[in-house]
């Protein structure tokens, strides 16, 4: 038996939840080494991210956004391709909902301001994943490669647009003019006053609604057998008739789009405005996301809450315990990457054995 052999319930459950604790347990340990309880400081967390509703909703509006990320990276590797520019596609994501809201914001309802600012997004969002796409599949440059370095090209080309054209006159906040009260996304607290005066809005519910399409398109559509295909296979994908190039450019185009509908939660749901940097990571917060959830559509919305709670327990927690900065909460995300990433199958021979030895 071998890891391919194993059940999917061993792949797609057993597995992560082994690695997330290890992970949580070294964590755990660097806690200890700096002076503080790691089971007061788990319990700190998880009243402060979970059980308070007033926690619970910005770890929810953080997962909105992650849950984008983490499906653009997800139907990507469906794809077998490595899409690592997510924060980039975000980020100029944020650049074509932004245009969108500065020229109509202030002729348009909310009823068609808002999709019109979500096709913006996703439409920037794609066209900067369409060039990595269209080189992966023209000229044969690697994915990786490309997706870094454009990466770093977004956020110099951002800089200089915000800086140059979008900082209003007099200001010194580089970022741009606030929008229209009409481009606000609708708050949940209006449904559910529990949840306090936070910024969790109607981009939660459609966060769950991709979701739910990406399912359906990946595992019960033909054109998702196909990427599958392509992903296990692309020569024997090749010779049943899938054309790779194009369905490499469109699966970058799809992802691409993914991750500049991740703008629409942290501008039109919180700031209402673009501000230089505002992706903060999330692009790369996607890459762990998509290992933890194994690509699955319940794998990508559990691990997006986890990073959700993981930056709103830590705000809490680093103030409760001063010994621990909220840098060790990086830390612990890069933690979770290395054992459900480059160690995903540390704990499978142990597995393989124990199944062999049950059927034995």
């Amino acid at each position: 038996m071998t890891t391919n052999d194993l059940p999917r319930w061993a792949t797609g459950f057993v597995l992560p939840v082994l690695n997330l604790l290890s992970a949580m347990l070294v964590a755990a340990l660097v806690i200890h080494l700096l002076g503080e309880d790691p089971v007061d400081s788990m319990r700190i967390l998880v009243n402060s991210a979970i059980v308070n509703p007033e926690g619970l909703s910005y770890t929810l509006f953080y997962a909105s956004t992650f849950v984008f990320t983490g499906l653009a990276v997800s139907i990507a590797m469906q794809a077998g391709l490595f899409n690592i520019g997510a924060e980039g596609q975000m980020y100029f994501g944020g650049l074509g909902l932004t245009l969108a809201m500065l020229a109509f914001d202030a002729s348009m309802p909310a009823i068609v301001l808002i999709p019109l600012g979500m096709i913006g997004a996703a439409l920037f969002g794609a066209l900067w994943g369409f060039l990595p796409g269209y080189l992966q599949a023209k000229r044969g440059s690697h994915i990786v490669v490309t997706t870094i370095m454009f990466n770093f090209i977004c956020a110099s080309l951002m800089n200089f647009i915000i800086v140059k054209y979008m900082i209003p006159p007099g200001e010194q906040n580089t970022a741009s003019r606030v929008f229209a009260a009409a481009s606000e996304m609708p708050r949940l607290n209006t449904l559910f006053p529990i949840l306090g005066d936070t910024p969790l809005n109607v981009s939660f519910l459609i966060a769950i609604a991709a979701l739910a399409i990406y399912g359906v398109m990946v595992w019960r559509s033909s054109w998702g057998y196909k990427l599958r295909a392509t992903g296990l296979n692309k020569h024997a994908a090749h010779y049943a008739g899938v054309k790779i190039s194009g369905m490499i450019i469109v699966v970058m185009l799809i992802s691409g789009a993914l991750a500049g509908l991740g703008s629409v939660n942290s501008i039109l749901g919180s700031t209402h405005y673009l501000s230089l940097g505002f992706v903060n990571g999330a692009g790369f917060v996607g890459i762990a996301i998509a290992l933890m959830g194994r690509q699955h559509p319940v794998g990508i919305f559990l691990s997006s809450v986890l990073f959700g709670a993981l930056i709103q327990g830590g705000f809490d927690l680093s103030l409760e315990k001063p010994n621990i900065p909220t840098e060790t909460f990086i830390f612990i995300q890069g933690l979770i990457i290395l054992f459900c990433g480059a160690m995903e199958n540390l704990y499978a021979p142990a597995l393989i054995k124990l199944l062999k030895a049950r059927k034995g």
